[in-house]
């Protein structure tokens, strides 16, 4: 039998993408919550929650980036000019924040204030940049003759402004039950109330695309609303719903742990619908993946490197983490 080579590829891409989303998510919301810090030391048990893994979590957007590349070609050049503007912010957002991870510590106490106003900056325009890009995607590309044929603009659309502020809202909740497993005492408390709010949030936003992206696509409208799709598709609304629930009571238990892994959760059954709703489009409404695939003999070679080179990455990435287990604490850090 014969493998369908760009279909295991689009679904190793998404992986990446989704590891990248909610690894790097994390400690970019940390980034968006630190206005919300209520001391310096808050901040540095922030920074120090994460410091140990935030480069390794962005391995998996070069994966994902330098696959789309290798992989599918066509796609790569379509969506790189239809996106300029929104990838190079998100670019720089990250500079900003790695620049910041590097230098903050060794800073002066009256200077550091200045890497915080960084670091909430690089981390909110890497947010908000990477839903911009999501709601670009999803709203549609315009292609003629296999290129670009938008404005330079085109990205920038009311839906797009949407999903950017439902994406920093996402990484937000993921920022603050990340903070209550590592944290505790008050400022567990702090961030579980912080968590709790956001939750509601992100439920309105799911909500609001939710409703909005079949509006974009009578496809996809269908894929969610007419029989027999909906008795495949119906699944995910109700399993958003278990969700919620269990994030909910978990933020008013006590295993610290849960509200974290249930966000998790949370972003997986939404990634997961808007692969139903995109598939099979890599480039929406018109480029397939196996239209945007590069040839088989190239798949193939590529896919024995992953076959080595990912185990790698998913070992060491678990290994740090489990390196670094446990409770941060005021004074204890990885300077």
């Amino acid at each position: 039998m014969d493998l369908d080579l760009p279909l295991i590829w689009a679904l190793l891409i998404a992986a990446a993408v989704f590891l990248y989303v909610v690894l790097d998510g994390f400690d970019l919301g940390l980034g968006i919550l630190f206005p919300t810090a209520r001391s310096a030391t808050e901040r540095d048990v922030m920074m120090n929650s994460v410091a140990p893994v935030w480069d390794g979590n962005e391995t998996w957007l070069v994966l994902g980036g330098g696959g789309l590349y290798a992989v599918f070609p066509l796609a790569y050049a379509i969506l790189m000019p239809a996106l300029y503007a929104p990838i190079f912010a998100m670019l720089f957002g990250l500079v900003f924040r790695g620049v910041v991870f590097e230098f903050r510590f060794k800073s002066s106490e009256q200077r550091r204030w200045i890497w915080d106003i960084a670091f909430f900056l690089g981390s909110l325009t890497a947010a908000l940049a990477q839903g911009i890009i999501l709601g670009a995607i999803v709203q549609g590309i315009a292609v003629e003759g296999r290129a670009y044929a938008g404005g330079w603009l085109d990205w920038l659309t009311p839906f797009s402004l949407m999903t950017g502020v439902a994406v920093v809202i996402g990484y937000a909740l993921l920022g603050a039950t990340w903070l209550v497993w590592k944290c505790e005492g008050p400022m567990q408390d702090h961030f579980r109330g912080l968590a709790l709010t956001l939750m509601f949030a992100m439920l309105a936003m799911i909500g609001i695309v939710s409703l909005w992206t079949p509006a974009l696509d009578p496809a996809i409208a269908a894929r969610w609303f007419e029989m027999p799709q909906i008795l495949y598709t119906a699944p995910v609304p109700l399993m958003v719903l278990g969700l919620a629930v269990v994030l909910f009571r978990s933020l008013n238990g006590t295993r610290d742990a849960m509200p974290f892994l249930a966000s998790l959760a949370l972003f997986l059954v939404t990634f997961a619908g808007l692969g139903i709703s995109l598939y099979p489009n890599i480039v929406p409404p018109t480029v397939t993946i196996w239209e945007a695939a590069a040839p088989d003999s190239s798949l193939a070679f590529l896919l024995a490197g992953a076959a080595v080179l990912i185990p790698m990455i998913l070992a060491y990435s678990a290994y740090a983490y489990w390196i670094f287990r446990g409770k941060v604490r005021p004074g204890e850090g990885y300077h």
